[in-house]
């Protein structure tokens, strides 16, 4: 992904844009060191997406609140070995997401779950979707491989999108497309791009599966738009990408406040003495 130097290229000026517009993307890290924690993280998310499923095609409201109990006690597990940062990220992903949920899903009707609620493993099912991204992001297959993971995704997403928008597709999906385009600009311009890429996987994998066994199911008209969109919109992962950007911007801010809290209920506590 790195641009060739300005003075071999025939236009300069393009190399200096693309070289402000990556200036986010990391380079190949080749040097890294590969984690099983990461990869553990990765694997036991998919897998609980997988399994989940099978409970859910025909699930109860019971059955839905015994999942998120304990989707609640994995993502507390998960946490263990997470630094405080990563742990307010979480936090903040999790609060984003449910009040996310209930406005796209409840009040809009951008999709609808089987109750026509949001069913209790949605919120910690969102903290381990972006536990996952953060431990796909940092492991050493992403940060080796930058470029030619960036390029995969861009093409499977990119053909998929215009399959959405060709006519052939059982549905169209122009929804998916402008999806796609604004999920490029968090790719390009945002501050963790490897985060964003990680996320397409997990949630590529969660949309597909969730949709096909009925557990959600998204409105052939986005009522908002108006637009067609399809039974997952193609590239549904950019709205957990603006999930992922909400954490990481917010956990600094969240850790510095929680800081003067701390000091404040500090100096008040010597002061009644």
């Amino acid at each position: 992904m790195e641009a060739p130097s300005s003075t071999s290229a025939p236009w300069p000026w393009l190399v200096r844009v693309t070289q402000t517009a990556l200036r986010h993307f990391p380079n190949s890290d080749e040097a890294s060191t590969h984690r099983t924690r990461d990869y553990a993280i990765a694997a036991f998310t998919f897998l609980s997406v997988a399994v989940s499923s099978l409970f859910e095609i025909s699930a109860s409201i019971e059955r839905q609140q015994a999942l998120g109990a304990l989707a609640w006690v994995f993502l507390g597990t998960l946490l263990l070995g997470e630094n405080k940062e990563t742990r307010v990220q979480v936090l903040i992903a999790v609060i984003f997401a449910t009040v996310g949920e209930h406005f796209a899903s409840i009040y809009m009707g951008g999709y609808t779950y089987r109750f026509e609620n949001v069913p209790a493993y949605v919120p910690p099912g969102h903290g381990m979707v972006y536990l996952t991204a953060v431990a796909l992001a940092r492991s050493a297959l992403f940060v080796r491989h930058p470029g030619k993971i960036a390029i995969l995704v861009v093409t499977v997403w990119g053909v998929w999108s215009i399959w959405g928008v060709s006519g052939y597709a059982e549905r169209g999906d122009a929804v998916g497309a402008l999806l796609f385009g604004i999920f490029l600009i968090w790719l390009i311009t945002g501050r963790s791009p490897l985060v964003y890429l990680a996320a397409f996987f997990i949630t590529t994998w969660l949309e597909l599966i969730g949709t096909s066994v009925g557990a959600w199911q998204w409105a052939t008209v986005d009522p908002l738009l108006g637009w067609p969109q399809g039974n997952p919109p193609s590239a549904a992962s950019a709205w957990y990408c603006l999930v992922d950007a909400v954490a990481i911007g917010g956990a600094g801010p969240a850790l510095y406040w929680l800081k003067r809290l701390r000091n404040l209920s500090r100096s008040f506590g010597a002061l009644k003495k």
